[in-house]
């Protein structure tokens, strides 16, 4: 009995785990150093919720508009790639038999059988084959705006929300300290759950992520403080 293996592969998630993990870092880190700003230039805690709240939903706006633009540039420059390849397929297809052959060959196929590859390919998929070995485009990467701007957007609610909460509960002595350092902890643990979800190892995407975060942080405390001292002088 013919045994099949299977191997599943997380490739198909790269589109929106990368816009999700994007907006949940943003939302994180400037909403926490947005907060930490304020209060560092002496802000109290309406100050500090005005302005968290604010960057919540601009952010989150400002995000999603990003994310459908940029990737709808993306569907756009494929789909006139797709129209370009269907329309060489329809006029010049023996050159187009010929140019995948020579992709194959290219990747040591022997060149009878590449070209035979190419038939049978083609044969069933034309434009298919030349969008996935030509393109490089497949079902697994094709750009989806509306996918990626709701995954921002959500996502950067969701890390907004989380400094926007300490705020709340934290008493005004323990409020930068305690941002600080539960933005740290829910950047790492960001990063370790978009490496899990994709598959990779989670230490160094943990670490790295909360170090452009703490760097963030660190630089608009420093600005908040400078102000705070120029308006009290």
């Amino acid at each position: 009995m013919r045994r099949t293996h299977i191997e599943t592969h997380l490739m198909e998630r790269t589109g929106w785990l990368r816009a999700a993990v994007l907006g949940a870092n943003d939302g994180i880190i400037s909403t926490s150093s947005l907060i930490l700003g304020v209060v560092s230039a002496g802000g109290v805690r309406h100050d500090a919720l005005v302005a968290g709240v604010a960057g919540l939903v601009a952010g989150a706006m400002a995000m999603a508009a990003g994310e459908y633009v940029s990737v709808s540039s993306q569907a756009d420059t494929e789909g006139a790639a797709l129209a370009k390849e269907r329309h060489e397929l329809a006029t010049e297809h023996a050159l187009e038999v010929a140019e995948l052959a020579h992709i194959y060959e290219q990747r040591g196929v022997e060149p009878g059988m590449a070209r035979e590859v190419a038939l049978q390919l083609m044969a069933h998929d034309a434009l298919a084959a030349h969008a996935r070995d030509e393109l490089g485009i497949s079902e697994l990467t094709t750009a989806n705006p509306i996918q990626a701007a709701m995954a921002s957007a959500a996502t950067f609610s969701i890390g907004a929300a989380a400094p926007l909460i300490l705020v709340v509960v934290l008493s005004m002595p323990w409020l930068m300290p305690g941002i600080g350092f539960g933005a740290l902890l829910f950047l790492a643990l960001l990063g370790a759950v978009g490496a899990r979800a994709g598959g990779a190892p989670m230490a160094k995407p943990a670490l790295r992520v909360a170090f452009w975060g703490a760097l963030a942080m660190a630089a608009t405390t420093g600005i908040g403080h400078l102000f705070g001292v120029a308006t009290q002088g």
